[in-house]
This record gives C-alpha cells, sequence and structure tokens, in this order.
C-alpha cells in the first residue's frame, strides 16, 4: 500500500494519469469501489489504454468536486437515467 501511495505522488508531478488502485487512494475509496462504479456507472470517468484504465487527475477531481456537501441531511444527486434512481424505473 506504502509503494501505491508514492506511486500516486509521483504521478502528480509527472504523468496525471493514475491506474485504478492510486486512483482509488487518490480520492480515498477502494480499488473495489470503483471497479464497481466503472461497470454500474456513477463514479469518475476514466480511460481505457489499450487494455489499461486509467483516470487523468483532472477527471477525479471533477467527480469529488461533484458531490460536495454541505450537510449531511442533503440528499445526494440522482443522475438521470442512473440505476440508483428508482423513480427513473417506473
Amino acid at each position: 500500500m506504502e509503494d501505491e501511495i508514492i506511486r500516486a505522488a509521483n504521478a502528480k508531478k509527472g504523468s496525471p494519469f493514475l491506474n485504478t488502485d492510486q486512483a482509488a487512494h487518490y480520492v480515498s475509496l477502494s480499488r473495489r469501489t470503483l471497479e464497481k462504479m466503472r461497470t454500474a456507472g456513477g463514479g469518475p470517468r476514466f480511460r481505457k489504454h489499450g487494455r489499461y484504465v486509467r483516470y487523468h487527475i483532472d477527471d477525479l477531481n471533477e467527480w469529488s468536486s461533484e458531490h460536495v456537501k454541505t450537510s449531511t441531511s442533503e440528499p445526494d444527486r440522482q443522475r438521470r437515467g442512473h440505476p440508483d434512481n428508482r423513480s427513473a424505473r417506473r
């Protein structure tokens, strides 16, 4: 895990692209959570470089800033047509 932290820090200095482990650490989520978000939607934008998944730091920052809350009682913003939006299925 320490290696991933160092690699993520170095990536910020050089390449703006992070692999899934680095991106997960960057946004404080698990690797598995990001993988599920790639399948179900609702996660940060990602790119496929050949067979490799890469996250651009700007996309991670943008996704994170879209989830800013001012209160714990504030409802989550649901995306239209997102699988978690139950009313969209009716």
